[in-house]
């Protein structure tokens, strides 16, 4: 079947392309393309031209596999002067998404007609590149230097009645797309078509003054990342040049972006996410369980906020606790969290009222009977989880997914207690529930197959990013959290003040330095934790010590006012608290820790290196599927920087023989018992590989 063809309506021809699923530019798409508009050249019965698309979208996007590989003929400028160059006009029937590459042809033809519910934009900054196919210079000449700036470096797609509003859209119609788009068409026959590329940039006059505004904007919303400059450098060329030349610089600019770093971390981590569902040994056409009702242990903050995800999509949920003022208290915090989003806008009140519909609260465990998913959400102890697990497998249905949001603890231990443990599973969310994207999925020995699909089909229904994990403390997140915030604390101990460890962290690019996070989450959490797992702790009167001192004390975090840090006012604004930094001071200086007093770039080292090194393990172990997907836990959920691609796409950037070398340093030069390279990083190192080659190594070992 050909990718392109062509059928005539009277006088219009109307080109269709075919490549499913999603029509993506790819080079065999382009190569259909150029042939379809070669053909109709100097033909004279053809007065006008509609490009559409079958399939749910028209084009989607270009082919991003290209990225590395370099573009092959026909390249895409090409292609689109070619329908640009049309002699009769060209009409874009617009559908379903486009994206990218697809919005670049749009822009080269010299009409635009779209059906409601049609999705425009051009997202290449969220990729860390720039539009590469024309979109800076014919962007800007369509809709005008600022709407197209505000379009490009949002990343954020139009819908059919706004792109109407900026000029994009020439018409929006309901039903009949490729009638209309024909009718159009007709109405242009004989008339010169309209080229995009001949048309004035507005606001070019004051293009001096826009730039100087968008770069100040762009160095506070997008601090440390370089794409976003080089689309404003771009763009400027639009309002400066001629079409040709600014055409050329955009290209020169394109490849450059994609070949950095910041282009190759982004589209690590797209990739990545396309892979989170291959799990070894389950069949990609297994079917997961249903799940039209959901209960839910624990109405905190926590319980509240999953309660939300599943109301939000649809989904009714029981929520459980021992005193109906716990219940009423966990319903009102939902009502508020609600209530502030329609404050906001984000929310219609009819909408907060058919999920608040859907969330019911109750006493009685009976009332959990009818879910199909139930979700224990209370805090850190094994032996109360256990308890609520007996009395789940009691009451559930027969074939219920039972579900543990413990961050840390044992699932298999906690399966135990059922006489059902292939329908238990890890479902490891992160606060706020009903904000925070990533969802640590946590196969126990004996979860069942389809149980596991189950959850990965639960975190695309309620929008999360998935990722799966084997049972071990901490899991991926918080096992890796455990030798990062220890070198954090530790440096603190060393003389560092948590404003230096914190503000070395957030310069680096984490959206919040580790000891702030702590302050955030409650420092009691932890040291909790830790409680919990005594007889597994080092023999080290330091560890940890800066948190227990705190906690001993009572303070803890932002709910207290002061942990590492005082929090005063409405804004609750975290400033250094020197009583805190001399009580750490005096500890060190009993428990004699030497005062090395790191500097920035040590800081940095120590906390990102033993993250990395703890990655490695987690691999060794299987704990992690894949180095891509303790990438995407620590974007999605720890405010590692995307632009960096993660922890182990980062630690190849750097270099696994130097992460090496340092290690090997900090082994001879601070605490052995912690600096223990993994051994899966120092083979790697010494073979000259990356974590990237390591998964591609494991990946075709099991095809």
């Amino acid at each position: 079947m050909s990718i392109a063809t062509t059928t005539f309506d009277g006088d219009v021809a109307v080109v269709t392309l075919d490549a499913p699923p999603v029509n993506t530019m790819t080079r065999e798409l382009r190569a259909a393309l150029k042939d379809a508009f070669l053909a109709l050249r100097g033909r004279t019965d053809v007065k006008a031209v509609v490009l559409a698309c079958a399939g749910r979208t028209f084009l989607s996007g270009g082919d991003m596999r290209e990225f590395d590989v370099g573009v092959q003929e026909p390249g895409y400028h090409e292609v689109l002067r070619l329908i640009e160059d049309s002699p009769v006009p060209v009409v874009a029937a617009l559908h379903g998404t486009a994206m990218g590459g697809g919005v670049e042809t749009a822009l080269a033809c010299h009409a635009r007609v779209a059906i409601e519910g049609t999705r425009l934009g051009l997202p290449e900054i969220t990729l860390g590149i720039i539009p590469g196919a024309g979109g800076t210079q014919r962007m800007p000449r369509l809709i005008g230097l600022e709407p197209a700036l505000d379009m490009m470096l949002s990343g954020k797609p139009l819908t059919a009645q706004q792109a109407l509003a900026l000029g994009l859209v020439d018409r929006v119609v309901e039903a009949d797309l490729l009638a209309a788009a024909i009718a159009h068409a007709r109405s242009l026959a004989g008339s010169v078509p309209r080229r995009t590329r001949e048309l004035p940039v507005a606001g070019a006059e004051r293009v001096d003054e826009i730039m100087a505004t968008r770069r100040a904007q762009v160095a506070k919303t997008m601090r440390h990342r370089n794409s976003p400059l080089v689309l404003l450098d771009a763009v400027r060329a639009a309002a400066t040049l001629p079409f040709d030349a600014g055409i050329a610089h955009e290209r020169g600019l394109s490849v450059d972006v994609e070949k950095a770093v910041e282009g190759r971390a982004l589209r690590h981590l797209f990739f990545g996410e396309r892979e989170l569902r291959k799990i070894p040994g389950i069949a990609p056409d297994l079917k997961g369980r249903r799940t039209d009702r959901v209960g839910i242990v624990g109405a905190g903050t926590m319980g509240g906020g999953i309660a939300m995800c599943f109301a939000n999509a649809g989904i009714p949920v029981t929520l459980l606790d021992t005193t109906q003022a716990q219940v009423d208290r966990g319903l009102a915090t939902i009502a508020k969290n609600y209530d502030r989003s329609v404050t906001r806008g984000s929310l219609k009140p009819e909408q907060m009222a058919q999920r608040l519909a859907l969330i019911q609260g109750t006493l009685d465990d009976a009332a959990l009977a009818s879910a199909d998913l139930l979700i224990e959400a209370v805090f850190e102890n094994l032996a109360l989880k256990k308890q609520i697990f007996q009395r789940l497998d009691a009451v559930a249905k027969p074939g219920a997914v039972l579900a543990t949001n413990t961050s840390t603890l044992d699932i298999d231990e906690i399966a135990a207690v059922t006489a059902r443990p292939q329908d238990v599973i890890g479902l490891h969310f992160f606060s706020p529930a009903n904000v925070m994207q990533l969802l640590e999925i946590v196969q126990a020995g004996r979860t069942a197959p389809d149980v596991l699909v189950t959850a990965l089909d639960v975190a695309r229904t309620i929008k999360k990013v998935g990722v799966v994990a084997k049972v071990c403390y901490g899991f991926i997140g918080n096992r890796m959290m455990d030798p990062y915030g220890r070198e954090a604390e530790r440096c603190v101990m060393e003389g560092a003040t948590p404003e230096q460890v914190d503000a070395a962290l957030e310069d680096f690019g984490m959206a919040m330095g580790i000891l702030a996070v702590y302050d955030m989450a409650g420092v009691d959490v932890g040291v909790l934790t830790r409680q919990e797992r005594a007889g597994l702790l080092p023999d080290d009167p330091t560890f940890y010590r800066p948190s227990a001192l705190l906690f001993e004390r009572g303070w803890m975090g932002q709910k207290a006012g002061r942990g590492y840090y005082r929090y005063a006012g409405a804004e609750r604004k975290r400033t250094p608290d020197p009583e805190a930094l001399d009580i750490i001071r005096a500890e060190a200086a009993r428990l004699g820790v030497p005062q090395r007093q790191p500097q920035a770039p040590e800081i940095v080292e120590r906390c990102l290196y033993a993250l990395v090194n703890e990655g490695a393990r987690i691999l060794e172990e299987g704990i992690a599927l894949r180095a891509s997907d303790i990438d995407i836990v620590y974007t999605s959920g720890y405010g590692f920087p995307r632009w960096r691609g993660g922890p182990m796409f980062w630690g190849d950037t750097v270099g696994l023989p130097t992460i090496l070398a340092r290690i090997q340093e900090f082994q001879r030069t601070l605490d052995p018992q912690y600096w223990q390279p993994s051994p899966l990083l120092a083979r790697l190192a010494a073979e000259g590989k990356s974590f990237a080659q390591w998964q591609a190594e494991q990946a075709a070992a099991a095809r």
